[in-house]
């Protein structure tokens, strides 16, 4: 593969020679036999080294790489950071805080530079690892494909792709071309601690292996490699269902059709909500199988309001209105698809008080109340309402949500509840309960519209004089 190295370069990976490119250098054995093919093929490159500040000689590392890009004549940049206290103040473990970093530290460099790429040395060694780590921890096709040899997007850049152009390289034969450059890389003893889930796989559990099925690792590279492949076209069966399942994107969310997004196969259904979940955590690697079923519980049976589930990574899954939303906890969410006020009014009867969103309130006297007794009686539709009109006269107030507001729900017996308890255990989503709209007389609720009435002024045989009120939406 290193004799190809070159070709490899220009064609599978589509680097232009003429254009820089910044290569993440550790000073490990696979970083510097990356920086030494990139010089010697021509390339212009711009040396990274981050310090991350875990072990006492890191300093003299940096110290050592900085020599190593002077001699060969190439800008050397070096950031340090503090990737213990970093870690444990995002509470992450030390292996994917220093990753975060690093990547953040090259891509950004990357920038300044007009790097056509980020190259970093991930072997095929290092896919393997990757590939079984995804296995044992129950990942899907996506995981099981491993690492690509350039990808574009990427968790860090839209523009800037991410290569490794020695994925298709076994370690020994990294380690027997830096003996014959006279390269010398650097020993990191954390490489030997095998309280590390990585590290185990490498010393323990891949040699165990290979007892049992000689050639293990090949065999494993191989099947990352075609996985990859049909992992592709999936994908593009994805992207299409993704077309018509997508219902808006904004900051902090998107939201899926629910209805259309149940229609799709099972796999799709699993591939979107990942999907969705990537594009609002974008340096998520290892989602679990059950965060992703969490969600999709919620399409059986689909609702008309909330009901949500906590995925992870500070996100949720919740169904309203026939959307099913994958949102930040704290994401701004639209409310147009619900009554919403702007200030308190006042319903004329008869009259029309106009809402936001295109909805609107109708109220007027029923003149023939006999003839409309039985179908007001029956009532299934939660946004008209038949109303005793007693002593209401011609007018309703239309507000908002008060401290202290109660209500009294018909079917309870004349109970008096809390109206945020109602709200609540109805469904309204928390976002939009402020603003809902209220039909009082005086002080007292008369109806919660899109649910009940009050108990005091439902029809009674006694009642002579009726109110008809609906709320509605303009097509």
């Amino acid at each position: 593969m290193l004799s190809q190295f070159g070709d490899f370069l220009r064609i599978g990976l589509k680097l232009n020679v003429e254009r820089p490119i910044l290569a993440g250098v550790s000073g490990g054995p696979d970083s510097l036999c990356l920086l030494d093919l990139l010089h010697r093929h021509g390339f212009s490159v711009v040396v990274a080294h981050l310090d991350h500040g875990l072990r006492p000689e890191s300093g003299a590392e940096a110290r050592g790489m900085r020599l190593v890009a002077e001699n060969l004549g190439l800008p050397f940049v070096l950031e340090a950071c503090d990737v213990a206290s970093l870690a444990k103040a995002q509470g992450l473990s030390l292996e994917e805080a220093a990753r975060t970093v690093r990547y953040r530290f090259l891509f950004r460099q990357a920038g300044v530079y007009g790097a056509q790429a980020v190259a970093v040395g991930h072997n095929a060694d290092d896919q393997v690892e990757t590939v079984l780590m995804h296995f044992l921890r129950g990942a899907g096709l996506t995981g099981l494909e491993g690492m690509a040899a350039i990808s574009l997007p990427n968790p860090w850049s839209d523009t800037i792709p991410l290569a490794r152009p020695l994925l298709s390289v076994w370690r020994e034969e990294i380690l027997e071309y830096c003996q014959q450059r006279g390269l010398k890389p650097l020993f990191d003893s954390s490489n030997l601690d095998t309280g590390l889930f990585r590290n185990r796989l490498r010393q323990e559990l891949i040699p165990a292996l290979d007892e049992y099925i000689p050639g293990v690792r090949q065999r494993l590279w191989r099947m990352a490699d075609l996985l990859a492949e049909d992992n592709a076209v999936l994908e593009e069966l994805a992207a299409a269902a993704r077309k018509i399942c997508l219902a808006s994107k904004g900051t902090g969310y998107l939201a899926f059709d629910a209805r259309v997004l149940r229609d799709q196969s099972v796999a799709a259904q699993r591939r979107l909500i990942r999907w969705a979940v990537s594009e609002l955590r974008p340096n998520i690697r290892d989602l679990d199988y059950a965060a992703v079923e969490r969600a999709l519980s919620l399409l059986k049976p689909l609702t008309p309001l909330a009901h949500q589930r906590d995925i992870a990574l500070g996100l949720r899954a919740f169904l309203e209105n026939g959307l099913l939303y994958i949102a930040a906890w704290d994401a701004n969410l639209p409310i147009a698809q619900w009554p919403q006020i702007t200030a308190d009014d006042v319903l004329q009867i008869p009259g029309v008080v106009n809402l936001l969103a295109g909805w609107s309130l109708k109220g007027e006297f029923v003149r023939d109340l006999e003839s409309v007794r039985e179908q007001a009686l029956e009532n299934a539709d939660p946004f008209r309402a038949w109303i005793d009109a007693g002593e209401i006269g011609s007018t309703l107030t239309v507000r908002g949500r008060r401290p202290g507001d109660s209500f009294q729900p018909l079917g309870m017996g004349g109970e008096s509840t809390k109206l945020s308890d109602v709200m609540i255990n109805e469904k309204i989503p928390r976002r939009a309960r402020a603003r809902w709209p209220l039909i009082c007389t005086g002080e007292q609720i008369v109806w919660l519209p899109g649910f009940r009435i009050a108990h005091p002024f439902r029809l009674r045989p006694t009642t002579r004089h009726a109110i008809f009120l609906e709320l509605s939406l303009s097509e």
